[in-house]
């Protein structure tokens, strides 16, 4: 299994390193810990009044289109 370099590079923004011999399932799981991360941490914000309520939703949309490979098909992530 070889991963696309585009993917890698996208994984590797996040800081998920592929090991040698993970799955892309695997990898997706590390990546959507990842988001989940990012998500309570903008939750947080928002409960703290960091970020207005009006002004959350763009905020996690924002958020969401960072991490366009977890909608990508798990096909997709190999050459």
């Amino acid at each position: 299994m070889t991963l696309r370099a585009d993917v890698v590079a996208q994984l590797r923004a996040h800081g998920v390193e592929p090991a040698p011999g993970e799955s892309p399932r695997e990898l997706q799981g590390r990546l959507y810990d990842r988001y989940m991360e990012d998500v309570r941490a903008l939750k947080a914000r928002q409960q703290r009044g960091l970020i207005p309520l009006r002004e959350y939703a763009g905020h996690a949309a924002a958020l969401k289109a960072r991490y366009p490979l977890l909608a990508l098909p798990l096909p997709s992530w190999e050459e």
